[in-house]
């Protein structure tokens, strides 16, 4: 049996099932939407999320005329299943921004406030993955989240909160550095960071508090400011925060991201910040013995784009050793 077969077989299953159900087209149009749901929360290979998506489809060719809020709620949550799909080709992602825009019609119309954040975070979501691809620009994204934002605040919706936040500051982040604004977006980057930071948690949510802290400490550590120095030592904080979590038994390739970044940020700073004439070849040996222990395990986990990465900015500090480096501009996540 191939997995194409097993896909269909799964959608033919779910048409029988609701055919044989009592109820109206209505009902049964929910239902197919619910089966959908089912297979797209667990997919076991991508031809799931294609059949969760003909689901879908079926769905709103059985819903009666004039459940314009049913249609709409059923194409928003396609629209969650095209944006997932595996592979290189834009087509779906500009599928579900369709589907996302045409259901938000309606949701603004005659939605709850909470429906309509949650299409506006998915819409900011597909934008932000094309703008990746370079198919739009990184504001359509930006947009979508803070008026999401308008609902989903800390108070009432911390965890929706805290993935707008995060979100947003990954966008912000993303926009090129060509003019005066870049040090707005960088300073409102590392705001967002701290936002979502402020509802969550080591205790409740240790994994997305550690990728915060780690993202943070990129932010802080690479953010246009005239306290260069200042910044430099509270990213170091924020990734001592990350590695509580980031173990390198527990996480061994997110440790690796995390020293990585936190020997970039040592390279970058003096010994003594109250001395900084008088160089940094303490940190810049601290930095390349973290470097080198990143390498290690990327080795190990056969990460090669990233050792090779690694590798090189050992070289660069082992040439550097003396004066201060400064690194190229990137992070680890």
């Amino acid at each position: 049996m191939t997995i194409s077969s097993r896909a269909d077989q799964q959608v033919q299953a779910a048409l029988r099932a609701v055919e044989g159900e009592a109820g109206d087209a209505a009902e049964k149009a929910e239902m197919l939407m619910e089966i959908a749901m089912g297979l797209q929360q667990k997919p076991e290979r991508p031809d799931d999320l294609r059949a969760a998506v003909d689901l879908y489809r079926r769905a709103i060719a059985l819903a009666p005329e004039g459940n314009a809020l049913g249609v709409a709620r059923i194409r928003a949550r396609m629209a969650t299943a095209l944006m997932t799909m595996p592979g290189d080709d834009a087509a779906p992602l500009k599928q579900a921004r369709e589907e996302i825009e045409t259901a938000l019609a309606t949701l603004t119309a005659e939605g709850t406030d909470a429906e309509i954040a949650e299409a506006e975070m998915n819409l900011g979501l597909i934008c932000q993955s094309l703008a990746g691809l370079g198919l739009m620009p990184i504001q359509k994204a930006i947009s979508a989240y803070q008026r999401a934002l308008r609902t989903f605040d800390k108070k009432n919706y911390p965890q929706e909160f805290a993935i707008l936040q995060s979100n947003l500051a990954t966008a912000f982040l993303s926009i090129p550095f060509t003019d005066q604004t870049g040090k707005l977006r960088e300073a409102l980057a590392v705001q967002s960071f701290q936002e979502a930071l402020s509802v969550i948690n080591i205790v409740d949510h240790p994994v997305e508090y550690a990728m915060l802290q780690n993202n943070l400490g990129n932010a802080l550590q690479y953010v246009s400011s005239s306290h260069r120095i200042e910044n430099g030592f509270r990213a170091l904080e924020a990734y001592d925060e990350a590695l509580k979590v980031r173990t390198l038994h527990d996480m061994p390739e997110e440790y690796a991201n995390t020293i990585a970044n936190k020997a970039n940020c040592l390279a970058n700073l003096p010994d003594d910040p109250e001395n900084p004439e008088a160089g940094n070849r303490d940190n810049l040996q601290k930095a390349i013995a973290l470097l080198e222990e990143a390498r290690q395990i990327f080795r190990e986990r056969q990460v090669t784009d990233k050792a090779e990465a690694v590798e090189e900015a050992i070289r660069e500090l082992r040439e550097a050793l003396g004066p201060s480096s400064v690194l190229e501009r990137s992070g680890l996540q």
